[in-house]
């Protein structure tokens, strides 16, 4: 099953530039409502994955909880407790499964790992319970 099926591409997903503040990145998050969104550079190239908690105790171990203080950081001063693992778009459906155990999506890079959407969690799993009402 080729992934670029269930791919959302980059034009879709909301993503945060590495060299965007820590606060326009919550602003992002908060509009968007999301947990976690993909850090990728100018050029394209994935860089990681920063989460709801990466930036908050960011902001109270490195930065005492001052918002104003958020407003000069760059978003890839935070430490990140963990990066979703990109795929490259030759990845099968058994390695989009394996990641989406432990991350809510997938970001797909192509040949030059320059990041090209994402797969999320959902659709994964609407495949597999797809798959699993065709077998019986």
């Amino acid at each position: 099953m080729n992934i670029l099926f269930f791919l959302t591409p980059k034009s879709e997903v909301a993503f945060i530039y590495d060299d965007q503040t820590l606060r326009q990145a919550l602003e992002i998050m908060e509009h968007h409502r999301y947990t976690a969104v993909p850090i990728i550079n100018r050029q394209g190239r994935y860089i990681g994955t920063i989460t709801e908690g990466d930036m908050l105790w960011g902001i109270k171990n490195e930065y005492n909880l001052s918002l104003r203080g958020a407003e000069q950081m760059p978003v890839t001063i935070i430490p990140r407790r963990s990066d979703n693992c990109p795929v490259s778009i030759d990845a099968t459906m058994e390695d989009m499964i394996d990641k989406a155990l432990n991350q809510n999506f997938v970001p797909v890079v192509d040949d030059q790992q320059n990041f090209i959407g994402i797969i999320t969690r959902k659709d994964i799993i609407r495949y597999c319970y797809s798959q699993m009402k065709e077998e019986s």
